[in-house]
């Protein structure tokens, strides 16, 4: 992004499963980041917002478990990539 101010940017992490969600507020806990309460549950298309700069994206993981059963179809990892990085934009 052309003269933008990469510490003014946001953050869209993407979380690939319940197991890397629940792995990353984890990690903010043991930092002592601020976490939302109650803590948000994990689905494909979640959103949790952990501050002004940086907000937690859930998705399936992209298992072949979970695409070759339809449970995560490539549009819909695709739109969860795409809120990920509208987030980093703004």
């Amino acid at each position: 992004m052309p003269g933008t101010d990469p510490a003014a940017a946001g953050s869209g992490d993407p979380a690939l499963g319940g197991i890397a969600w629940q792995s990353y507020l984890a990690a903010r806990r043991q930092l002592e980041l601020a976490l939302p309460r109650p803590l948000p549950r994990f689905g494909h298309g979640a959103l949790c917002k952990l501050d002004s700069r940086i907000t937690l994206v859930g998705s399936y993981h992209p298992s072949q478990q979970n695409t070759q059963t339809g449970r995560l179809t490539r549009k819909m990892f695709d739109d969860v990539m795409a809120l990920a990085n509208l987030k980093v934009e703004g």
